[in-house]
């Protein structure tokens, strides 16, 4: 009988363990702390391509070779933009589902536009306009991965996130965490809203006095290697397609930083040292919030944004996006070497990925002579809203280009009682005899259009009817919204959809799959890891092949 009562009681003790967070190297039942990092802009095929640049002290050799790496990773939904990548990856769902349908939309019920993190019922602490400050997770319309773990610890644990945009850092962390906070680039500071606090924590106040910013200015940037060792990984220093976001007279290495120091601290996003600053604030969060000490599982959500300035002026294949993960490299060896420190090696559990990747660009496919192209996005819209009005006599009838899809002015056609299909199909004409377009369809059509069955399913994916226009546009292989310079990303083809996924650390195998994964199933892994419930909107599947 004492022997039954005694297995009664190590069964509740047993069960006790799986929400807390036991100490020491074995038998822990749970991580410590989980790490959460998006690169803003990473092409899966850089983990491979720049390899023999990377360091093994650096971060990605790391994670390769002690961790576990899904090859063949892709996003499952259109527009592959940055809020509806960092939505998924933290919700294992879908823009249909958690209502994240761009970075903005047009909002066909308010008759707006609409920013993905904006709230106008908050206001900003620490920030020095309305509109920096002026950001929550409102518009998600579920919860994420993070808000589930405060969740089953009843809200003990701590869930930060961290990024230089503000949607990289408030929609991982989910509607209950603790804090998230980005960067306001009119004062060189980390700022936040009234959603997660009425005041900054005295850390960040002192993290922001340090202007770390006006020190990496004074850095400058300069070639990591050797100017000659670029050349197997990147065409020559300045190029006519490529963007000057440093300046018009910043036209290649060295790029000369100490101007802006104290009076622009909005470049630094466009230089690797954007990472080194988000890598100082995630350590600074780390010591401060003790994250990793408590008795149960805190979370760290930090996105790099930097990758995506530099990668949208430059293109993948420039000197200075080859120099920018090199950087990355030696940054993330740092954070990592910081946490085995103050955390404990083997005693957290971090994942590497991406909220999209990026298309070459344009100028450079043509030097090469592999197709692509530019779309007028603006002038696209000019011109339909002229057309119309010449026959309707109303202006302003396409509102919206948003996400690859054009909205109709619904109050103006209904009270001029004009025919809705009938623009429709001019509108759609029209696009399909343009040369960069492939396909235009009305919305609506989705599901019973003519279109290959991944295309389908992505698009639907996609689609939240409140969120979402009245065309859909498909551009053609390799070509782009933009100007002569640059590039982007935001399509469903593979250089935009194909994304890194490592996993490191505590309860991850050594290993690689090369099956098809996808962003959904980053959530449901995490959760399935952390034995928790997985995000209320979820649609992926747990990878069981990364577990222990």
């Amino acid at each position: 009988m004492k022997r039954v009562i005694l297995l009664a009681f190590a069964g509740i003790f047993s069960c006790q363990a799986a929400f807390s967070q036991k100490t020491g190297e074995t038998g822990a039942q749970r991580p410590k702390l989980v790490v959460g990092i998006v690169i803003d802009q990473m092409r899966w095929d850089y983990l491979y391509r720049f390899n023999p640049l990377f360091k093994a002290t650096g971060g990605f050799k790391r994670m390769m070779g002690e961790g576990f790496s899904c090859d063949n990773t892709l996003i499952p939904y259109t527009p592959t933009v940055t809020a509806c990548g960092h939505t998924c990856v933290y919700t294992g769902s879908v823009p249909a589902i958690h209502g994240i349908t761009g970075n903005a939309w047009w909002d066909n019920q308010a008759m707006r536009s609409v920013y993905c993190s904006e709230d106008k019922t908050v206001i900003g602490v620490g920030s020095q306009s309305a509109e920096d400050g002026q950001m929550s997770p409102k518009n998600m319309l579920v919860t994420t991965v993070c808000d589930e773990l405060r969740l089953a610890s009843n809200f003990q644990n701590k869930v930060i996130g961290i990024a230089i945009k503000d949607r990289g850092a408030i929609l991982p962390a989910g509607h209950s965490a603790n804090a998230a906070y980005w960067y306001e680039a009119r004062t060189g500071n980390f700022i936040t809203s009234s959603w997660y606090m009425n005041e900054l924590p005295a850390w960040v106040t002192r993290f922001n006095n340090r202007k770390l910013v006006d020190s990496l200015y004074k850095l400058n940037w300069k070639l990591r290697m050797p100017a000659g060792d670029y050349a197997r990984y990147a065409t020559e220093d300045s190029k006519a397609y490529e963007g000057r976001p440093l300046g018009n007279t910043a036209t290649g290495f060295p790029y000369d930083l100490t101007a802006f120091a104290g009076k622009d601290y909005g470049k630094i996003s466009s230089t690797p040292w954007g990472n080194t600053l988000t890598v100082e604030m995630a350590k600074a969060a780390v010591a401060a919030e003790q994250l990793g000490k408590g008795n149960t599982t805190d979370f760290l959500a930090v996105s790099f944004s930097s990758p995506d300035y530099v990668g949208h002026a430059f293109g993948p294949n420039s000197i200075e996006q080859v120099d920018d993960y090199i950087r990355l490299d030696d940054d993330l060896g740092r954070l990592f070497a910081y946490l085995d420190a103050t955390v404990g090696k083997g005693q957290y559990t971090a994942f590497l990925t991406a909220d999209h990747a990026v298309a070459h660009v344009p100028g450079f496919m043509k030097e090469h002579k592999l197709p692509a192209g530019l779309f007028d996005e603006s002038g696209m819209r000019r011109s339909l809203n002229a057309k119309l009005k010449s026959l309707y006599g109303i202006d302003n009838l396409v509102v919206s280009t948003y996400n690859y899809q054009l909205s109709l002015n619904h109050p103006k056609i209904d009270s001029a009682k004009l025919d809705e299909a009938a623009i429709k199909k001019l509108i759609i004409d029209t696009l399909k005899a343009n040369p960069a377009v492939a396909n235009a369809f009305a919305t609506a059509d989705i599901m019973t259009v003519p279109i290959a069955k991944t295309l389908r399913e992505m698009l639907a994916n996609g689609y939240y009817p409140a969120r979402s226009g009245d065309v859909q546009l498909i551009l053609k292989p390799g070509y782009i919204e933009g100007g002569l310079t640059g590039t982007t990303h935001g399509a469903w083809y593979p250089y935009d959809a194909h994304i890194p996924l490592l996993w490191y650390g505590w309860g991850i195998k050594k290993g690689n799959t090369k099956r098809e994964t996808y962003m959904t199933d980053i959530a449901p892994t995490v959760a399935g890891l952390l034995n928790i419930q997985m995000p209320s909107g979820s649609v992926g599947k747990v990878i069981e092949e990364v577990m222990k």
